[in-house]
This record gives C-alpha cells, structure tokens and sequence, in this order.
C-alpha cells in the first residue's frame, strides 16, 4: 500500500467517527492464521475481505467480510444476490488492481462507492475485529459498529457459513 492509500485509510476511519487500533504486524505473518496464532488475537474476531467476481461481460465485483472462523456462501448466498450463474474469487492480481492492496492486508474500509461491500451478520455480533490494514504490516483492531457507518455496505445475514470444527 502506498503512503498516499495508508493516507486514505486513515482519513476513512477519522471520518467514520469510531475509535480503532493500528497493529503492526510482520509482513510474513499477515495471513489470518499464521497472525492469530503468532499475535495471540483469536480467530472468532479476526475477519478477512474477499473479493468476488462475476463471470459475466463486463465483470462486476462485490468485496465480502466474513470471520475467519466461516466461509463464504459463494454458490447460494453471493451468487443469489448478484444474480448470476457464476462466480469466481478475483484473483491476487484483480484484487490489487481493484483495491489497490495486496492479498493479507486487504481492508474493507474506504474501499470506493463503486464496490459494494457485504458483511455477514455474524461479524457485527463480534466484541471486536481484526481486520485487514491495507498493507501486509499493519492490521486494524475496530468495532463492527463501523460497518453500520461505511458507504456502499450490507450486513447480510448467512452470507458465510460455519466451519465444522471451530467456534464463532
């Protein structure tokens, strides 16, 4: 992320009114993951911005938050909603083009009126989130509230789903 996007962010987030923490982070630790487990945040308030792509002419995006500890509904929920028959994940090199960062430090904030962003319910009910800083480096510790203040935003109930095995 560029200084002038890190800028922006932070301009979003002062504009938005609710208070946030920077986390710095090793770039080579940025995945969700591999953060929690080194850091020690749990996986049930870290949430990741995924950016899928309908398979249709002109390509339309939508970026989805969804905690760690689900997946998104990408064949009944997403596609439902965008009304197509198919979707794929944008790919690293989209996504960068499109948001302007890199996969592991995509953040859902100050994304741009022209990409809807859809956050499941589940993510609002969390205490707090981890999210995605811009960058590899940084990460951003910020009540879900925010996402009742972000322009272009849904809070879309099942729009991910749970992973057997762990806890939301």
């Amino acid at each position: 992320m560029s200084l002038e996007s890190d800028n922006r962010l932070r301009a979003a987030l002062e504009g938005l009114g609710v208070e946030y923490e920077v986390l710095h982070c090793d770039p080579e630790l940025a995945d969700t993951a591999v953060f929690c487990a080194h850091y020690g945040y749990p996986l049930a308030n870290s949430a990741n911005t995924l950016i899928v792509a309908a398979k249709t002419k002109p390509r339309r995006y939508v970026a989805c938050l969804l905690l760690a500890t689900t997946r998104l509904d990408v064949n009944r929920a997403v596609r439902k909603r965008m009304g197509v028959r198919r979707l794929s994940f944008a790919s690293a090199e989209e996504t960068e083009a499109l948001t302007g960062m890199r996969l592991g430090g995509v953040t859902p904030i100050g994304l741009g009126e022209e990409l809807p962003l859809w956050v499941d319910g589940a993510v609002m009910r969390a205490s707090y989130v981890i999210l995605g800083g811009g960058s590899r480096n940084t990460k951003i510790k910020i009540s879900p509230e925010v996402f009742n203040r972000t322009p272009n935003t849904s809070i879309i109930e099942d729009l991910a789903v749970g992973v057997a095995g762990e806890s939301e």
